[in-house]
């Protein structure tokens, strides 16, 4: 069930990963979008990081 949940986390990550890269691109990103998606990734990869220190 971990497994399940940690591959779920990772590929949000991932995707949040793109989303940031694809703002980062624009000619004007959006400052507060870029906080909020890569705060939004920190807490995945604490999330991920804590269930696999718990298993």
């Amino acid at each position: 069930m971990e497994k399940a949940h940690v591959d779920a986390l990772a590929s949000k990550h991932a995707a949040l990963q793109s989303q940031i890269d694809a703002e980062e691109q624009r000619r004007y990103p959006d400052a507060v979008l870029l906080h909020r998606l890569k705060k939004e990734k920190l807490r995945l990869k604490d999330e991920m990081l804590n269930i696999s220190l718990v298993h």
